[in-house]
């Protein structure tokens, strides 16, 4: 999408969400060349970086450290937030629009079930619903007041 716009001189910018379990597959690696190749300042990839995927902590089933100097090594710029926090979320998303010449790629630090205590780094709920009772619980957790996921 992001090479089609610049074909047809569209100005619009894409937005690729990619969790850090994910970028252990090979066509990530294929297109953040092919983004590189061909320019794509309209693209910007932004990797959630938990820790956590489906099969365990990503160090233990396939360590993909250090991702920024990986997202270099392919002519991206690269800038790490945390992805907590709603304000440096939205200057990055801002700077982004500013790269010109190369795509761009946010590594948003994150902790999965941030504010829920009996959710906080637990692989199980990468793929699980809350049952109602959970839910009422996570609710209330985070309508607790944690400025910092707000």
């Amino acid at each position: 999408m992001a090479l089609e716009g610049k074909l047809v001189k569209k100005n619009y910018h894409i937005y690729v969400v990619l969790g850090d379990g994910e970028i252990n597959e090979g066509q990530v690696w294929e297109a953040a060349a092919s983004a590189s190749k061909y320019k794509l300042d309209n693209l910007t990839a932004i990797v959630d970086k938990n820790n956590l995927q489906m099969d365990g902590f990503t160090e233990k089933v396939m360590p993909m450290d250090p991702i920024d100097k990986k997202f270099e090594a392919f002519n991206w710029q690269v800038m790490t937030i945390n992805g907590h926090n709603m304000k440096e979320i939205l200057i990055a998303l801002e700077e982004v629009k500013k790269i010109k010449g190369k795509p761009a790629c946010i590594i948003v630090n994150t902790i999965k079930g941030k504010g829920v205590s009996f959710m906080e780094n637990i692989r199980k709920w990468h793929g699980k619903a809350p049952n109602q009772r959970e839910h009422e619980i996570a609710i209330k957790e985070i309508q607790g007041g944690n400025d910092d996921i707000k």
